[in-house]
């Protein structure tokens, strides 16, 4: 594994930068990471699906060199660990980003306590997020899906798909899609649970 001192040259960030970014992909299992550092264009996400967002969003070099970096740090985590350690999605825990930025971005657990929001049983959500006045949660043990908008929690079958990434639309016409070993899944696709 290249020294973190190594990757934080090579990518042109801080290392602090560099052990954000590991620090959160160990919280994704290797697969995704929700992370804010200056260096990193602020509040962003990236998957292992090739889904990379940063702050800067108009900033084409920034997201190239992040999603470049998370790989790097990626595939370092997956040659280190061992096999059987390796975090199913039913038992990763959640990712856990930063203060949130009213603008736009992932809402840490800490500022949207799961029992106010999401129902009970459901067990430790794989991903959490919120933009425009809406939230998701996401919980592959229990194949469920849970979105609010407006005031109003829906809950989703998931079914066979085991959520791999999330996406949103911004604006007017916000839409969740999630990414699965299917391909991409619209949250409004998703059966309502019952």
């Amino acid at each position: 594994m290249p020294a973190l001192e190594d990757l934080a040259a090579r990518h042109g960030v801080s290392l602090a930068a560099v052990q954000t970014l590991q620090d959160a992909l160990r919280r994704g299992g290797g697969r995704m990471a929700q992370f804010s550092h200056p260096d990193l264009g602020g509040m962003g996400q990236w998957s292992a699906g090739g889904m990379t967002q940063v702050g800067d969003m108009f900033n084409a070099g920034l997201r190239d060199r992040v999603a470049a970096l998370c790989a790097d740090l990626a595939a370092d985590l997956a040659a280190s660990a061992p096999p059987a350690a390796a975090p199913s999605a039913a038992t990763m825990p959640a990712a856990a980003p930063p203060a949130a930025n009213p603008a736009s971005a992932a809402t840490p657990p800490a500022a949207v306590p799961h029992r106010d929001w999401w129902p009970d049983g459901l067990g430790q959500p794989s991903a959490t997020g919120s933009q425009d006045g809406m939230r998701y949660a996401c919980f592959p043990g229990a194949r469920r899906v849970v979105v609010e908008r407006a005031g109003r929690v829906t809950v989703h079958d998931s079914g066979e798909h085991r959520i791999e990434g999330i996406s949103q639309a911004q604006g007017a016409g916000q839409d969740l899609m999630f990414l699965s070993q299917l391909g991409r899944v619209r949250a409004a696709d998703l059966p309502v649970a019952g």
